[in-house]
């Protein structure tokens, strides 16, 4: 038992792609794992389709062979039998493994297995049959025909609509009616005129023949109409049903004169029908529930159903006399309901299309138009300035805000070119054009810049300084322009200037009495007054500790204020990167001794253009951090990497880490990782802002990253050439994922020109 489901199993396995069809030669190349062919021109046929045509080939020899008729009968009963009980076998396999729709299908066709092969075992016992129309196999085959047309009609795993259905059916009673009815003129014509002699009983055995029909037609219909993986097993079943047919129209053929006899050609028909079943049922596999039943060809489908009907309606002028029964004339009325209830159908469900797309587009216009209306609204209710440029950098629309702020209409600024009609040139490049602007940097390059810093010109020749954010618009993944928007920013930097003034104001007025407390409190711990008690001496070393700390914080405000502010001075110059370094490590040598922390001084190579002060001073910064915040014993380590247009400097550490959220935060001016930090680890939280605001000043970027075994590295750039007006072939590392199409950011240009990157991270 265990051997004959392993065998069903492996007939049942999908066949191989690979393998070529067995009508077609040729080669087909492999499928990735699967061996091909073992020479270019062999030919190799699928082992299913070999067997079954072995299997009716044997078959088709021996039923035309010389054999006697006992054993000619004898192959044909085994044939049948064995036939149907072999396709109930494999149908009944696939219910057990199925679900759905497709499950009900498995079970009715192993139900039809059972009276079919009744059926054949009754026509097996009695041999032969003189004239008995109405006996238990036609009954049990029919049977077997009906229960089968149920399963053909279930067998689409994906239930269909209504009107889809209603045309199949018409579909089926025209195409079906059309072969029942030539056949009726070129078959049965003898059998019609026996009617009105022998009664109605001389007309039983067309039953079957007429259910073949049906059943094959549907099974037809539903393959022309089914998915791509469908199409192959409904395909054959047509074949099979098809087969049926022949057979049972023989069989009508023979009974209408009085005799027939199992073990003839006849029987073929019947034995090459369950083969082909059989094998239909072991090519059909699991249904996906992204495979969509698709029709082959609507119009051609069209051209055959009207094919058979005008075949038929020749057959009936070329076979007038025939055409004149009764069973004849109602089939071909049948044929003309069918015709022209599928006409009326079509029109209809035209008609319900057309209007349901008609509201349809009037639904999507109106909401379309609602989305227009919203999004102008939007547009135009926003307070800050809003245009789009095409390709040509050329205004297509403009916002209220936007006009008001440079001073011109709306209708005004369209058609205009951005850059030549407010964009301000830079200072100190003469040459300032649009190549350079940012809008061709969105358009060319696909750029996304954010917070820009520009100037924009009025109508009236007064220029006001913005903030400007420009994206490509991309549609198809070609750039059609690219979408400003901009601020007018003169407001803030008042307020930032007076914020300045203020916070230098008072850190200066700070310092006098910071001075004198400092100075006094040196006098005190040094005995210039005499000998001071213990207690007395701990609280005045508590102040001088903090005295230092807040001449240290005020010192950090004044720097970055002056840093951001611009006032700094900066003397650039070519400068080696190990220059700088062994500087820098030098300085932090002692407090990386009390700590216990090793310094490692990796690969350092190339040459900056900056100031190597500040860049001294941002490597201290970001040393005495990874000291600080390093346990002891670790090693912190210090390493250059040289690109094409910049140095790469990083600092890695063996510490905690920092947490993904406040990897771009931490640059940020008071802010630390844990709020005890300032009191655990001293700091106030200003060096990595004055370390960013350098780094930017010098023509560079900062940022953090976690290191997967553990701690951070700190990481900066500096460019190893002057500022350049042009686009460089390297960017900064970290800057690729901001660009829409993976370009390059452009460097070598001043801060306020180049579009900052927004943060990776």
């Amino acid at each position: 038992m265990g051997g004959s489901r392993r065998l069903l199993a492996v007939w049942l396995t999908p066949v191989p792609q690979h393998i070529v069809a067995m009508s077609s030669g040729g080669t087909v190349a492999p499928m990735k794992g699967q061996p091909g062919p073992s020479s270019p021109r062999a030919v190799r046929l699928p082992w299913r389709y070999l067997a079954a045509a072995v299997t009716i080939g044997v078959f088709a020899l021996l039923l035309s062979s010389g054999l006697p008729a006992s054993i000619r009968r004898t192959i044909s009963g085994i044939g049948l039998v064995s036939g149907a009980l072999a396709l109930g076998a494999v149908c009944f396999y696939r219910f057990r493994r199925a679900t759905g729709r497709r499950r009900i299908a498995w079970l009715l066709f192993s139900l039809a297995s059972l009276p079919a092969a009744a059926c054949n075992v009754f026509r097996w016992a009695n041999g032969a049959s003189a004239g008995d129309l109405v006996s238990p196999a036609n009954f049990l085959a029919t049977l077997a025909l009906l229960i089968g047309l149920v399963a053909v009609a279930v067998y689409p795993a994906a239930p269909r609509r209504l009107t889809e259905l209603a045309r199949m059916a018409l579909d089926g009673v025209v195409i079906g009616g059309s072969l029942l009815y030539i056949a009726s003129l070129t078959l049965f014509p003898h059998m019609l005129s026996s009617h009105r002699e022998h009664g109605g009983d001389r007309l039983l055995p067309l039953l079957l023949p007429v259910v073949d029909v049906v059943v094959a037609t549907i099974a037809g219909l539903l393959s022309w109409r089914a998915s791509p993986a469908d199409r192959p097993s409904l395909a054959l079943g047509c074949v099979g049903f098809s087969l049926y047919a022949l057979s049972d129209f023989a069989l009508a053929l023979i009974t209408a004169e009085g005799t027939f006899e199992l073990g003839t050609v006849v029987d073929l028909g019947w034995i090459a029908g369950y083969v082909t079943l059989t094998l239909a049922i072991s090519l059909s596999r699991p249904v996906r529930r992204t495979e969509v039943p698709r029709e082959l060809s609507p119009v051609l489908g069209t051209v055959l159903t009207f094919g058979l009907f005008a075949m038929a309606a020749l057959a009936g002028l070329v076979w007038n006399a025939a055409a004149g029964h009764v069973p004849a004339r109602v089939l071909w009325l049948t044929v003309l309901l069918g015709v022209a209830g599928r006409q009326v159908f079509l029109i209809v469900d035209n008609e319900r299309l057309r209007r349901g797309l008609e509201q349809r587009v009037v639904a999507r216009t109106d909401a379309l138009r609602q989305a227009t209306l919203r999004t102008a609204l939007l547009v135009n209710s926003v307070g800050e300035g809003i245009y789009g440029v095409d390709r040509g950098g050329r205004i297509t629309f403009v916002n209220p805000a936007a006009a008001r702020a440079l001073g011109y209409g709306q209708r005004e600024l369209i058609g205009r070119d951005a850059h030549g009609l407010f964009h301000v040139p830079s200072t100190d490049e003469p040459t300032h054009t649009g190549e350079t602007c940012y809008i061709r940097y969105a358009i060319r390059d696909r750029l996304v810049t954010s917070a820009e810093e520009d100037a924009y010109r009025r109508a009236d020749g007064l220029q006001i300084p913005v903030e400007v954010t420009a994206t490509p618009l991309a549609e198809d993944d070609q750039v059609r322009g690219a979408v400003v928007v901009f601020r007018d920013v003169t407001q803030r930097r008042e307020v930032d200037r007076m914020k300045r003034e203020f916070v230098a104001m008072v850190s200066h007025e700070l310092r006098t009495p910071l001075t004198a407390i400092r100075g006094a409190l040196g006098l005190l711990a040094g005995g210039a007054l005499g000998s001071l008690t213990p207690n007395a001496s701990r609280m005045v070393h508590i102040g001088l500790e903090s005295s230092d700390r807040l001449t240290r914080l005020i010192n950090d405000i004044l720097d970055i204020e002056r840093i951001e502010a611009g006032v700094v001075a900066m003397d650039f110059g070519y400068h080696a990167s190990a220059e700088v370094v062994d500087q820098a490590v030098d300085q932090v040598h002692v407090l990386s001794e009390q700590a216990g922390i090793r310094l490692a001084v990796a690969d350092v190579e190339g040459y900056v253009y900056a100031d190597p002060d500040r860049v001294v001073q941002t490597l201290i910064n970001l040393l005495g951090n990874a000291i600080k915040f390093s346990p002891p014993g670790t090693t912190v380590t210090l390493e250059t990497l040289e690109h094409t247009a910049f140095v790469e400097f990083a600092v890695r550490d063996h510490g905690r880490g920092l947490p993904d959220d406040q990897l771009e935060t931490i640059f940020s001016r008071f802010e630390q990782v844990d709020s005890s930090d300032a009191r655990a680890k001293g700091g106030s939280g200003l060096g990595l802002a004055i370390s960013r605001s350098l780094v930017e000043r010098l023509g560079g970027r900062i940022w953090a990253e976690n290191n997967p075994e553990g701690g951070s590295t700190f990481r900066f750039t500096l460019p190893t050439s002057p500022p350049r007006s042009t686009p460089t072939d390297e960017s900064f590392p970290g800057t690729e994922k901001e660009n829409l199409g993976g370009r390059p950011s452009v460097i070598g240009a001043e801060p306020s020109e180049r579009p900052k990157p927004v943060p990776t991270r």
